[in-house]
Order: structure tokens, then sequence, then C-alpha cells
């Protein structure tokens, strides 16, 4: 699997249903809050993923990947690229078939250990803005061939 690969990410938009933020805040004006109310508006469930959080969004929050209780499809990582290499190996661990870094976080050791695990790998890039170009391909494609 390559990096950052559209038919990768129109698939996961396609397939997932549950999505776990980590770092998601319950402060309204972090990007990851609104990314998170964005992606409940598109009908994903999110999971919060941060020690200092009880609930975000209505959702119970986890102090870490490990202690999630249900498979998720997306592992979404609003942290500081140092940071990221530890929760890429939790996601392994879980099992999660994706990761996703969010814009400006860029982590090349983590890149390469999750596609080495077979994960697919999103890097640098932000779900809300990829999701919207994805869902306005899907409605260019229904209209065109209706």
């Amino acid at each position: 699997m390559a990096l950052n690969d559209p038919a990768a990410m129109d698939h996961l938009f396609a397939t997932a249903k549950i999505i776990a933020i980590v770092g998601l805040s319950s402060d309204e004006e972090r990007p990851s809050h609104g990314v998170a109310a964005y992606l409940q508006r598109q009908g994903y469930r999110i999971i919060p993923v941060n020690p200092y959080e009880r609930e975000v969004l209505g959702e119970r929050a986890y102090r870490d990947l490990q202690s999630v209780p249900e498979r998720v499809d997306i592992v979404n990582i609003f942290r500081r690229p140092t940071a990221v290499l530890p929760h890429v190996e939790e996601a392994i661990a879980m099992g999660a078939p994706a990761v996703w870094m969010q814009l400006g976080v860029v982590n090349q050791r983590a890149v390469e250990r999750a596609l080495a695990a077979g994960l697919a790998v999103v890097q640098d890039r932000c779900i809300a803005v990829e999701h919207n170009r994805w869902r306005a391909r899907r409605e260019m494609s229904r209209q065109v061939t209706a």
C-alpha cells in the first residue's frame, strides 16, 4: 500500500464506520474538535482518545487506544509529529486497518512502521478536507450517471 493513496482514501471513506481520534479536545476552538464534529455530521461514529478528557461531542473519551473496547476503522492522529509513533504502534496492536495523520503531522518512522504492518496510511492531510472532496466527487459522478 502506498502513502496517501487516493484509492485507499476513497475506500476508507466508503467503508469506515468508527474513527478513533487521538488528541481530540473538548475545546471547540481546537481543530480536532471541528474535524470530529464534521465527521459525526457525516455519519461516522467518533471515539475520543485523550487522557485529559472524559467526554467529547457526546462520546466517552478513552485514555489511550489500548483502552478502546471495540474495533475502529481509522485511527486519526492530532498530535505533534514526535508523539505519533507510539500511537501508530497502538493502532497496529489493536488491529486498526488505517492510520491518518492530520495536516502538519509528518513522521517518516511512523509511516514506515505502519506501512510495514500493512496499514493504509495517510499523512499530512486533513481528513475533513479529503472527505469533503470525496463527497463532491461522488455527488458529481451520481449527477453524470443520472
